[in-house]
């Protein structure tokens, strides 16, 4: 018996090699067929593992070593994954040694902080965190920026570069993690970004670059857009809502001198913003 003559072929089908989206599955009858039921099972598991995969600190430094650039670990208030898991609000604090330790640190200030985290995808950090900022630092350095060292902080959510920036004294801080794994996509980067940070602040206030892998946003593309939002943030004193990718509309590469000046007004939002 020829199985595949019993599966019924979906008009859409050759839309199949334009997406990686769950289109054009065909049917067996009145179910899925096999192959695609078992192909989604797969992706499933795939996503829970990356949620549970645990996370490794000094890997991640050891990658990133190239870079000859400082680090400091810090830890949030979750003291294991199940617990960050269930109480999203622990991932958002620092713990009492890692903010006194911050605190003690010689006062200095910084334009840029950036941290780093499993979030909800270790293998998201691992696979492209460092490829992001292999790509990213050379950019930020030669602007003339001042980068804070490199935060590397297990269990972190988003809102946990409020305070981190705050008690590094950074003008705008970014937060590099994993994402909430997709089925198809379990190891996807996000990076948010911040002006002014400081408890309180909303995710109107944030710019969000997601999706970093070589399937979505390549992690070079992802550094020059994270490069052109960083300055433009330094330039014009805002983020989030206010803050667009309009480089179709403007060419004038940043310069550190001009951080200090009048920020002009917004550019209005257009159709080609991508965040």
């Amino acid at each position: 018996m020829d199985l595949a003559s019993d599966l019924t072929p979906d008009p859409w089908h050759p839309l199949r090699t334009l997406t990686p989206a769950r289109i054009a599955l065909g049917r067996a009858g009145g179910s899925l067929p096999t192959r695609e039921l078992l192909n989604f099972s797969l992706a499933h598991a795939l996503a829970r593992d990356a949620v549970h995969q645990p996370f490794d600190p000094a890997r991640l430094e050891s990658e990133l070593a190239p870079l000859n650039h400082p680090t400091l670990h810090l830890r949030t208030q979750a003291p294991d994954r199940p617990t960050y898991l269930l109480r999203p609000d622990l991932g958002r604090r620092l713990d009492d040694p890692s903010r006194q330790a911050l605190e003690q640190r010689e006062p200095r200030d910084y334009d840029v902080a950036l941290i780093l985290s499993d979030g909800l995808s270790a293998l998201a950090a691992h696979r492209q965190i460092p490829p992001t900022l292999g790509a990213l630092l050379p950019r930020l350095t030669e602007a003339g920026l001042r980068l804070a060292p490199l935060a590397i902080v297990p269990l972190a959510r988003v809102a946990l570069q409020d305070e981190v920036g705050q008690l590094l004294r950074a003008r705008v801080a970014v937060i590099l993690l994993g994402e909430r794994p997709g089925l198809g996509s379990p190891d996807s980067l996000g990076a948010y970004l911040v002006h002014d940070p400081r408890p309180g602040r909303t995710d109107a206030d944030r710019n969000c670059v997601s999706n970093i892998r070589p399937e979505g946003l390549p992690p070079d593309a992802a550094a020059d857009l994270l490069h052109y939002l960083i300055t433009q943030s330094l330039t014009r004193r805002l983020s989030g809502i206010a803050l667009k990718d309009d480089r179709t509309l403007q060419g004038t590469p940043f310069r550190r001198d001009l951080a200090g000046s009048a920020p002009p007004p917004p550019t209005p939002p257009h159709d080609s913003n991508s965040i």
